[in-house]
């Protein structure tokens, strides 16, 4: 926690980045901080992967951690618990839930890359797309928007978001459920061509506190992604009454999410004899 607490003193986005790095490992071979590894003669790393290169980050902050944990205890604490971790410590420290965390997962020997590249929810998905994603791994529509509601920290780049503005439909027209001076706004940030790596706040009004603003900024439509904007008005079973619920109760998504989180840190982890506690996150023992 005193890593986390300066890390993200010094760049209140770190708490955003270190949540998505353990949603973005456990939807690929299950919790097991295949994210963290290296290319080697035997991996093809996952940050290569097109939801990863240039956006994913934070793996100094994990490395640290770690390396704090092996002068106390060498080979006890995998670096797949400590993406686990890290995520619920950023969520309390960025002021959300805490919740109870079970721990003992162990660390992959293998990466997958195709994994990557496949299981990992795109920003301009739809709500069927994303229900499918999340179903696959065992979560249901409560999981899918209440960690949707995780972007009510952190930001994100411009290539992700930019269809939304000019071409949403293939029809070289913008998103029209984007509010007026919300579009007019991102406009300015993201220009028809280039500025791809510029970034925006997913939840404009309280980028860095961990609240229920993001559901109703979705209300007024300014939400910043296709996948978050779908949430509401993509007309598949009960996500739009979710939304409007966690909108209108703080405590009611705050409890959800922590269930949520405990839901997806419990996706295929490696126990027993399965795995290793690596000593570097970066490579395997």
């Amino acid at each position: 926690m005193t890593v986390l607490e300066k890390a993200i003193a010094k760049e209140p986005r770190m708490a955003a980045s270190l949540l998505r790095l353990h949603f973005h490992d456990c939807f690929v071979q299950g919790c097991d901080a295949s994210i963290l590894l290296d290319d080697s003669a035997t991996i093809r790393s996952e940050k290569n992967a097109g939801p990863n290169k240039n956006s994913i980050r934070g793996f100094q902050v994990i490395d640290e951690i770690k390396a704090k944990l092996e002068q106390v205890c060498p080979q006890v604490v995998s670096c797949a618990d400590i993406l686990a971790l890290a995520a619920r410590g950023s969520t309390v420290l960025s002021g959300g839930p805490s919740w109870e965390l079970p721990l003992g997962r162990r660390d992959s020997r293998t990466a997958s890359l195709n994994g990557a590249n496949t299981n990992i929810p795109a920003p301009n998905s739809t709500i069927q797309n994303l229900l499918n994603m999340f179903q696959r791994k065992g979560l249901n529509e409560e999981d899918l928007v209440s960690l949707s509601g995780g972007h009510t920290i952190g930001v994100a780049r411009c290539t992700t978001f930019k269809q939304r503005l000019y071409n949403q439909n293939g029809n070289n027209q913008p998103d029209e459920t984007l509010e007026r001076s919300y579009y007019y706004g991102l406009r300015s940030i993201c220009p028809p061509s280039g500025g791809d790596n510029n970034i925006s706040p997913l939840d404009l009004a309280s980028p860095a506190r961990f609240d229920n603003t993001y559901f109703k900024l979705l209300l007024w439509g300014k939400g910043l992604l296709t996948s978050d904007e779908v949430l509401l008005t993509g007309n598949v079973g009960k996500t739009a009454a979710l939304v409007k619920a966690y909108a209108e109760d703080e405590s009611l998504f705050f409890q959800q999410f922590a269930r949520s989180m405990v839901n997806m840190g419990n996706i295929q982890p490696l126990t027993g004899f399965n795995g290793e506690i690596r000593k570097s996150c970066h490579v395997i023992n």
